[in-house]
Order: C-alpha cells, then structure tokens, then sequence
C-alpha cells in the first residue's frame, strides 16, 4: 500500500492528524516555510478541517485573518496544494503581478475562470521555491502584511 493510500486510511473524517503526521506526509520543507510566513506574518492560528468534498477529500488546514479566508492548504504526498481565491476586487493587483509569478501561476491564472462572486479559486501544487513566492504574493494581495 502506497504512502497516499495510507494517509487516506489513516485519517478519515473521525482521525484527526497532528501537524507533525501531516508535515511527515507531505515531507517538503516548503510547507514549514509557508505555515512559518502566514503564521508570523498574519499572526493567525491553523484551522484543520475535514472536507467531504469532492474535488479535494480529506484533510486541510485554513487560515483566516478578521473571518478573511488567505488560503486553504491540502496536504500530498511529497508537495501540497495552495488554495487561494482572487475576488473581483484582488484580481486587478493580481493581474499587475502575474509578469512576475512562474510560468505555472501565469498559466493557471489565465486559464482559472472568474466564478462571479466567488471569485478566481486558484489550486496551486507548491512544489518548488518559486512557486512558493508565487503564493505569498497572492496572500499578500488578500491581506497586506503589516510590521
């Protein structure tokens, strides 16, 4: 049985895992990077929920500023999943961005539709240090950091 299939069996909906299981499942040092920026950045505490839905089932963990989503993030095997949503009012700031961001960002960017009011909902897998900055910049356009 593969590593996924494991986690999937181990953590169903009545199991949750620790941080430390899910840092050991995804085992990329990217995803402390970005636990690390959002937390000290935004001074906000993870959220971990279970979703039944389908396009992403199992475990995630959410992080809220002021009932604010920033993103939410599902844990994979070797590399993990960024959520973050573009709304009408962020998608011009992120537009100005995209030139910058990797090829990747750019391209699913421009091929995410804009679902009206629930916005761009951009699925980003982290899986390196670039695309890493990609998905602390659009944080940043959701919520400026403020020092």
């Amino acid at each position: 049985m593969g590593k996924t299939m494991e986690w999937m069996n181990a953590y169903t909906e009545f199991a949750q895992p620790s941080p430390e299981d899910i840092s050991n499942f995804i085992a990329n040092p990217l995803w402390e990077e970005l636990n690390r920026f959002i937390q000290e950045n935004y001074e906000v505490k993870p959220q971990y929920v279970y979703s039944g839905c389908a396009a992403q089932t199992g475990w995630n963990v959410k992080y809220k500023k002021s009932s604010k989503a920033l993103c939410t993030l599902y844990p994979m095997n070797g590399y993990f999943i960024a959520l973050v949503v573009v709304g009408q009012k962020e998608q011009p700031e992120a537009e100005i961005i995209m030139p910058t961001c990797t090829d990747y960002v750019r391209n699913l960017f421009e091929n995410t539709p804009m679902m009206g009011k629930m916005g761009m909902w951009l699925m980003i897998n982290v899986t390196d240090d670039n695309i890493l900055e990609d998905v602390e910049n659009l944080i940043q356009i959701k919520r400026k950091i403020k020092k």
